[in-house]
């Protein structure tokens, strides 16, 4: 039986191991070190929300499967303060495709309404992602900065948790507060 979770002690090291295995499997070693120091990164920030870097296991052998980490995040040249950002998100290389990622993050978007926040950011391939509700950002006056370098304007999406947050919601996304981000 398969659980989700909120991060706690014993899984944060695991979970380390776990994404950095899974984008070195996807993608490469170095972009696997590099995912795993961005989650190091953050977890060391003011943005970090533990109780939304989020499991899941598998039943009795509480087996890592899958993985999504949201935390917060300030747009340049916006005062809202209901944002998130979504990465990374990660599942077991040999499940995917088994609706793990939309059942974590189905339960991170009921969470992060619980806990007040209106929007959330991802970048990523669009395939991945516009079935759980999210859309071009460009298309709400959310533009990628200097710092995000995208393969498209359709790469950088957003969704919204409440029902016209996004009408209030503009500016630039910019990764400078990450230095792993900045360093490629």
């Amino acid at each position: 039986m398969r659980q989700i979770q909120k991060m706690s002690a014993v899984y944060l090291q695991r979970s380390l191991d776990f994404v950095e295995q899974v984008f070195t499997e996807y993608y490469n070693e170095k972009e696997g070190k590099m995912v795993r120091a961005l989650v190091e990164e953050i977890r060391s920030k003011k943005y970090y929300l533990p109780e939304l870097e989020l499991i899941m296991v598998e039943g009795d052998t509480e087996e890592i499967i899958g993985y999504a980490m949201f935390s917060r995040f300030q747009l340049a040249g916006c005062q809202e303060d209901g944002m998130l950002i979504l990465t990374p998100v990660a599942v077991k290389t040999a499940l995917q495709r088994r609706h793990i990622s939309k059942e974590l993050l189905e339960y991170g978007f009921e969470r992060s309404v619980e806990l007040g926040y209106k929007a959330v950011l991802v970048e990523g391939n669009p395939r991945n992602y516009h079935a759980r509700g999210f859309e071009t950002a460009s298309d709400h006056g959310i533009l990628a900065g200097h710092s995000v370098h995208l393969p498209s304007p359709e790469c950088l999406m957003v969704k919204e948790l409440v029902p016209g947050a996004l009408e209030d919601i503009q500016g630039y996304v910019e990764y400078e507060m990450y230095d792993t981000l900045m360093e490629e």
